[in-house]
């Protein structure tokens, strides 16, 4: 075992996506805070993790939970106060955790100052400049400025009084209650500079940067080119040349960098860091675009995420993030789970997950196939096995340890995710992945989740937890010893020792059929992707002197030359 390789500390660290509203309820009132993260640091820290990643947790009204930002400068009431804040970042360094924060970029909530003051400005105002407003088209202005979609469905334009003269329209390219900002207004720049300021001055390390990609319009806001029946109502957005990875959006990010470059520059003790997100799978010229050094040090890639469960996809997966590692630098950000995706152990459970052609934008959430919990856990084990040795940063999502299923059964009235108001029920949204975490398996306080009130008493879980939910608790899964929770673990303490002191590199190995097989120095990771157990050849050079050092499914293993199926191993050579 060798010493870690020194190397700025986000290129290879774990992180943990920490959903505040889900994760731990210190009030009792069904809504996690931030105390709560704090009396859960340790079980943070128990998987080896070396920063958290907060999902926006500024004042708003949640029309989209957090995403619509009313204030930039605070922390959203049902959270907590900002000197609560700072006690969870220095609490975070006892344990050697730093605190990302979630920058939203592309637009701001309605009850957001400036929003306001631009309606009460009306039109042709400076106020409105810092937005998209336009007039309508028509006599009467009654009709869109054009026909651009919302990327949670229906139209991506709102007008404000149809009433009156004022009946212009905002441009929203999410919801209705998040109207766009117009990052060439220089009231805009400045704003993003002094967020920066303000949370770096709070001990936050870095940013993941949200929805980049529509940050930045066609100066025209031309018509979007018609789409074909194949395009999805949720797609329709990221096809639209005029929005989706605009070269507008670069000159934001430019500013971004300088702004976090100037800080390190006056603080040179700091090491900050910022994460781009959006969907670029198989279009490696975007990541390289966003990742030039003057803009993001890194972007998220989907690619594992969202692949099947199937040799030759998840070597395709691997392939454009390492060869854009291996000819600029720039280390991946991998994850196999967040906060917009049906979670892993449900996708790789379906009946089609092992078919190459059931790769879709949403890695099998289309797909109406039945659901094996019990094998889409195995699978989602052996698939985070694969990517906690690959060279890059890895980003958790909470309750991936705890191998959480997606939860389905919500009743429509209970929804909260806007994809299925906008959409009409059409599209469920993304509430399953989203529900409070299991802590214990006591149902009177919501599984855990919430601590009782003074009087005893629990309010009901933002989002309900269905029945038998205790099961995949953390207490629950304690006690069980080859549990996914014991093995998240066993990954974490794998990974510092075997994975994080090799090169910053990868290539892939070919071991035969159903196998993928990738080395990082003198570690070498093999998958299983097959329902059979494989005889693994030792006399490949490959192989040659290699000692077994982990195994997603331990108890499976009676020799180190035959790997069970869906399962992963780890070798040193």
């Amino acid at each position: 075992m060798t010493e870690p390789i020194q190397r700025p500390w986000w290129q290879d660290a774990l992180i943990y996506q920490l959903y505040i509203r889900s994760f731990a309820d210190s009030n009792g009132d069904g809504i996690g805070d931030i105390e709560g993260i704090r009396s859960r640091l340790g079980h943070i820290a128990s998987l080896g993790a070396d920063a958290i990643w907060l999902n926006p947790c500024y004042p708003s009204p949640q029309h989209d939970h957090g995403y619509d930002v009313a204030n930039y400068f605070d922390i959203h009431d049902e959270y907590g106060t900002l000197d609560e804040f700072d006690q969870l970042v220095a609490e975070a360094r006892d344990h050697n955790i730093k605190i990302l924060m979630d920058l939203v970029p592309g637009h701001s909530s309605q009850d957001h100052r400036w929003f306001r003051a631009a309606l009460a400005a009306g039109p042709g105002s400076a106020e409105r400049d810092r937005y998209y407003f336009r007039d309508g088209k028509g006599a009467d202005g009654s009709k869109p400025p054009n026909n651009w979609q919302s990327a949670f469905g229906g139209p991506a334009w709102t007008r404000i009084n149809e009433d009156s003269d004022d009946g212009q329209w905002y441009l929203h390219t999410f919801a209705r209650e998040q109207p766009d900002f117009d990052h060439t207004n220089v009231d805009v720049q400045q704003l993003f500079v002094d967020i920066f300021e303000f949370w770096f001055d709070r001990g936050v390390e870095g940013f993941r940067v949200d929805a980049v990609a529509g940050v930045g319009k066609h100066p025209d806001l031309p018509d979007q080119p018609p789409v074909g029946p194949d395009v999805g109502v949720l797609d329709i957005t990221w096809v639209n040349p005029y929005i989706a990875f605009r070269p507008e959006g670069h000159e934001a990010w430019r500013r971004f960098r300088t702004a976090a470059d100037s800080y390190m520059q006056r603080h040179p003790e700091r090491e900050l860091m910022m994460v781009a997100e959006a969907y670029a799978v198989r279009r490696p010229e975007i990541i390289k675009a966003f990742t030039e050094p003057d803009q993001f040090h890194q972007m998220f890639s989907f690619d594992l995420m969202l692949t099947p469960w199937e040799k030759a996809s998840i070597e395709r997966a691997m392939q454009d993030p390492l060869a854009i590692l291996e000819e600029t630098g720039v280390a991946p950000a991998w994850t196999l789970n967040n906060h917009d995706i049906q979670r892993i152990v449900t996708r790789l459970g379906r009946e089609d997950a092992h078919r190459p052609e059931s790769w879709t934008n949403n890695n099998l959430a289309l797909s109406r196939a039945g659901v094996d919990t019990d094998l889409g856990e195995r699978r989602a084990r052996a698939m985070a096995s694969l990517i906690f040795a690959l060279p890059g940063s890895l980003y958790l999502y909470q309750g991936e340890e705890l191998g959480l299923p997606e939860v389905f059964d919500i009743p429509d009235d209970r929804r909260e995710d806007p994809v299925f108001e906008r959409t009409g029920g059409a599209e469920i949204g993304r509430d399953g992945c989203r529900v409070p975490l299991p802590w214990d398996d006591d149902a009177s306080s919501s599984y855990g989740f919430s601590v009782p009130r003074p009087n005893g008493s629990v309010g009901e879980p933002w989002l309900p937890q269905p029945a038998g939910w205790g099961a995949h608790s953390v207490a629950t899964l304690e006690g069980i010893p080859l549990s996914t929770l014991h093995i998240y673990r066993k990954l974490g303490e794998a990974r510092t020792a075997y994975a994080t002191n090799q090169p910053l590199t990868a290539d892939p190995v070919e071991l035969g059929a159903g196998l993928v097989g990738v080395r990082r120095g003198s570690l070498l990771v093999v998958v299983n992707t097959t329902t059979e157990a494989v005889a693994l050849d030792m006399n490949n050079p490959e192989l040659a002197d290699a000692q077994l050092v982990f195994a997603s499914e331990p108890d499976e293993v009676d020799t180190p030359d035959m790997i069970p199926p869906n399962s992963t191993l780890w070798f040193t050579t």
